[in-house]
């Protein structure tokens, strides 16, 4: 059976929603980080526009036609540059364990690199934590670490910081 019989990727539906956020719990508990995930139902469906509201974010789900159950998902969304424009970034692609070395990773990839063709993006972007072993499975894909090979750095600015800082405009306009 070959891999586009096996799996559909598809956008994600409101009654995919709840699968998409075991599976984002399964990713932080992997990644370390179980207490990372604080999004709802509702956040992820006002996100992924299936609420009515703007898209935020492209939702994906893989599902295994065999027991029609989400066995991946991707999130992605679009993102600029002012180098070279538009940019398609990928927050997460995940496959359940038992349904690795299926195929299923590759499937996710591939589509999103589609997407990201589809729109018209030169460049997709991800980051992938350094201990983890699919880093191999995306240079074998052709990704390239830009921390090795440009020495760019990811920078966050948590909430707490960040409202202080907002706090710190006000005060400089007052």
């Amino acid at each position: 059976m070959s891999n586009n019989d096996q799996f559909t990727f598809q956008r994600a539906k409101v009654e995919n929603i709840k699968d998409v956020l075991a599976m984002i719990q399964e990713l932080a508990d992997f990644e370390k980080m179980s207490n990372g995930p604080q999004l709802t139902e509702e956040d992820l469906i006002r996100d992924a526009g299936l609420s009515g509201e703007q898209e935020c974010c492209e939702v994906y789900v893989l599902v295994d036609n065999a027991t029609k159950l989400a066995i991946g998902y991707s999130i992605c969304y679009k993102a600029y540059s002012t180098w070279q424009g538009r940019y398609f970034f990928v927050e997460d692609i995940y496959v359940r364990p038992e349904h690795r070395k299926r195929g299923a990773g590759r499937r996710i990839f591939l589509e999103v690199s589609a997407r990201a063709v589809e729109l018209k993006c030169p460049r997709l972007e991800f980051n992938v934590l350094e201990w983890n072993p699919a880093r191999k499975f995306y240079e074998s894909l052709g990704a390239v670490d830009l921390t090795a090979k440009e020495g760019w750095h990811y920078y966050r600015v948590e909430e707490q910081q960040l409202s202080q800082l907002a706090n710190d405009l006000a005060s400089s306009k007052s």
